[in-house]
């Protein structure tokens, strides 16, 4: 039976800055993907107004999934509408059990915005809830009860909100996939011109290919690398569960001595 890692973020291009290179060496090692939005992009543009930008971006979302073999699960709500409330909990929640996902990859607990850090928190709460036949999903799925790690991805720009580096416990080797990563980035054109714009990410393919080099260089090994930390097991898995490193094998580095964790 193949096994499934989905990779969540909050909106279209935050799995492809983030985590796109790991879920390609997931690809490689027989893991079917998925990719979800919990934001539909409505924000994301100086020019087009919120429907058409929504409808551009999940046309490039989808395209960039596609690119990667990847199964794309369109965003449920508009930019900045990511809360953390029951409605959205139960849509997030059937998503989960309709992929029901062995590697869940999620954004950091601290970021640098607030939509970043709530779809982790809904999707931590949404495979948590799996297994529970009387938490009722919408639409409605059945329970599933496959055991699942989760593991939170790097913050935007390798700092929390404090401006505090924030030190991986696992690096993954993305080296050999960087430039497919910075071709499935490159579906999302739509983001150039506002990324300059608003964040002053002078080309986003360079921004992302730097911090992924940062990455890299505090893993002491590798050119570029993608950073993770393990949710707490309980309620989800194994306490030595770590299903991303023995998928990869020698591209996934665990310091004999893990750095403290940033808060």
């Amino acid at each position: 039976m193949t096994k499934c890692a989905l990779a969540v973020g909050a909106h279209p291009d935050d799995v492809e800055f983030l985590m796109s290179g790991t879920l390609m060496l997931l690809g490689q090692a027989g893991y079917e993907l998925h990719i979800m939005t919990v934001a539909n992009g409505s924000a994301g543009s100086m020019e087009h107004g919120p429907e058409a930008i929504a409808r551009i971006r999940r046309e490039e979302a989808r395209a960039a999934a596609a690119s990667i073999g990847a199964t794309y699960h369109p965003g449920l709500v508009d930019d900045l509408a990511i809360f953390y409330e029951p409605v959205l909990v139960a849509r997030v929640a059937a998503v989960m059990r309709e992929v029901a996902p062995e590697i869940l990859l999620v954004h950091s607990p601290v970021d640098y915005m607030e939509d970043h850090q709530n779809a982790g928190r809904l999707a931590v709460t949404g495979v948590f809830v799996r297994s529970i036949p009387n938490f009722t999903t919408e639409p409605p799925r059945p329970p599933t009860r496959q055991d699942v790690t989760v593991y939170h991805a790097q913050p935007h720009g390798n700092r929390d909100p404090l401006r505090r580096l924030v030190v991986p416990e696992l690096f993954v080797d993305i080296t050999a996939v960087m430039d497919r990563k910075r071709a499935m980035l490159a579906h999302h054109a739509s983001q150039k011109a506002w990324l300059d714009a608003t964040q002053g990410m002078d080309s986003y393919l360079d921004t992302m290919t730097e911090l992924n080099c940062e990455v890299g260089g505090l893993s002491g090994q590798f050119t570029y690398a993608e950073g993770w930390r393990r949710h707490l097991h309980i309620g989800f898995c194994a306490e030595d569960a770590d299903p991303l490193s023995e998928a990869l094998g020698g591209l996934a580095l665990k310091p004999d001595v893990a750095p403290a964790e940033k808060r």
